[in-house]
């Protein structure tokens, strides 16, 4: 495990070690496990407060501070010693002496490196200038019985950053910065759509119809129902049953499921945002996205122009409007609509080197084009509009041009941000594409294709206005607006294989 040293027997000896301290602690009538400790401050306000009270020259009337942190550091010099506490906002030094503690000193020999301790006292500098609380009293808050990792100050071991993430923390405490953003991302989304008039609402996560997107579902079973049911791949179909009930405008953050594999932007389990908006079209959605997420990297960096890896990504609107069809001519000579069917595609696709199955659907092989071909360029901001109907089973098609929907894609990065597109809110319609995407399923084996939720067809039946509907994705949305390039940078608790297979993990860790 990841609090291994390289000699077993020295680990071994470690928590012994750890063991005897904590019966020690116990004897001396101490629970090293207490249930609470007020704080007063945390260690950066305790510094501050210091500093600016000594600016002010009223050190005299300065409040003891009461913290307490995770000890990442000791010194220990005969009647003295010096620890440094590190709480969620940063690291303070706590001087401890043996005249002042009297007889809660000896409890130092049964301190460890790792262990939670809560400190009182007044703030002074040390002979080199440091801000330090000389302590009065100390209180054990949590006793560490597992040692951190050799070389934990630098821990940089990507299978243990992820599998332990709270290690990772520990040792990396700058990476918190990312997580601390994420959740300003996060409420900054629902800040701009409640200033819009979108309502915040749930919908189901265990669901008898997983559909909504191309996916492979993760399957489940209701015991007391007695039915099968899966993990919900998106909350799509919900949400518009929302808008056909008359509330206008809403929208969802929550997790999809998706049983798909795991590399740099993809993990079965995600965050996702989708959004619905009555009497508006993908033009209207196009605008939103462009000015949510200009909004949100102002309130990051100050400026829609976010650092990525050697550069910039400039979000200022507008961003350019490219055509899917236009893009993959340009990028590699096909012209997908002189490819009328799959037969016709997948022979081209085949001398193209993209390996099509020998079966294998119309949309599918013009999602590998643009994959391969067209994603990578797209670096700075764009929307990719003018998306083939065999692709978009629930986008509304193009009066003006037969075959294509009112769809657009945003990228960024060479990455997809968001999904959108003029709602299909015929019911005729709807019912002819789901039956599409069932023959999708039983002729060329597509397990990813679309099902037909009756349902939802029902609803549609009942009128539903034309909608807007958008899904954006938060994981690689915070990516680039951290400057993260793995999506399990970005995600607490990344999916891992289990450890008999860490061979084959270590491969897509990286």
């Amino acid at each position: 495990t990841a609090d291994q040293p390289d000699n077993l027997g020295s680990l071994e000896a470690n928590l012994e070690s750890r063991r005897v301290k904590l019966g020690r602690i116990h004897e001396r009538g101490i629970d090293p496990y207490p249930a609470r400790f007020e704080r007063n401050c945390t260690a950066t306000e305790a510094i501050t407060r210091f500093v600016a009270a000594e600016t002010a020259n009223r050190l005299g009337s300065a409040d003891p501070v009461v913290l307490a942190g995770r000890i990442t550091s000791m010194r220990v010099m005969g009647r003295a010693a010096f620890l440094d506490l590190r709480d969620a906002s940063g690291t303070v030094q706590a001087m401890l002496r043996q005249n002042v503690l009297g007889d809660d000193y000896s409890l130092l020999p049964d301190l460890d490196i790792g262990d939670f301790l809560g400190v009182s006292g007044n703030m002074m500098r040390t002979r080199t200038g440091q801000p330090t609380v000389e302590a009065t009293t100390i209180t054990i808050l949590a006793k560490g019985m597992r040692p951190l990792p050799e070389k934990w100050h630098g821990l940089r071991d990507v299978e243990t950053r992820y599998r332990q993430r709270y290690l990772d923390l520990i040792a990396n405490p700058e990476i918190a910065d990312t997580f601390v953003q994420r959740s300003r991302v996060i409420s900054g989304i629902r800040r701009f759509l409640d200033d819009r008039g979108f309502v915040e609402v749930d919908t189901p996560i265990l669901v008898p119809i997983p559909a909504g997107a191309h996916a492979r579902p993760f399957i489940t079973h209701h015991n007391a129902l007695d039915m099968q049911l899966y993990l919900r791949i998106a909350t799509e179909l919900y949400l518009k049953r929302l808008i056909v009930g008359g509330l206008d405008k809403v929208y969802e953050i929550g997790r999809v499921f998706r049983n798909e594999g795991i590399d740099q932007d993809h993990n079965p389990e995600f965050t996702l945002l989708e959004s619905y908006e009555a009497y508006a079209d993908y033009n209207n959605v196009m605008e939103m996205v462009e000015s949510l997420v200009s909004t949100l990297a102002i309130d990051l960096h100050g400026s829609p122009r976010v650092p990525y890896g050697e550069g910039f990504i400039d979000f200022t609107p507008p961003w350019q409007r490219l055509s899917l069809p236009e893009e993959i001519h340009r990028r590699c000579g096909v012209d997908i609509d002189q490819y009328p069917d799959a037969e016709s595609l997948i022979g081209k696709a085949a001398e193209m080197g993209l390996d099509p199955a020998p079966r294998e659907a119309r949309g599918r092989l013009i999602d590998k084009m643009l994959s391969v071909y067209v994603e990578p360029h797209l670096v700075q901001p764009s929307f990719l509009i003018d998306y083939p109907e065999d692709m978009s089973p629930l986008a509304k098609g193009r009066p003006d041009k037969p075959g294509y929907v009112e769809r657009f894609e945003a990228f960024a990065a060479g990455m997809e941000i968001a999904n959108a597109y003029t709602e299909l809110n015929d019911p005729g319609v709807q019912r002819a594409r789901f039956a599409e995407q069932e023959h999708l399923r039983a002729a060329y084996g597509d397990d990813e294709a679309d099902r037909t939720d009756e349902d939802f067809l029902t609803a549609l039946e009942y009128g539903m206005p034309p909608t807007g509907g958008l899904g954006i994705g938060i994981d690689r949305l915070v990516m680039l607006l951290t400057g993260q390039a793995t999506i399990r940078d970005v995600l607490l608790f990344p999916q891992m294989r289990a450890l008999s297979s860490d061979a084959d993990d270590d491969h897509d860790s990286r």
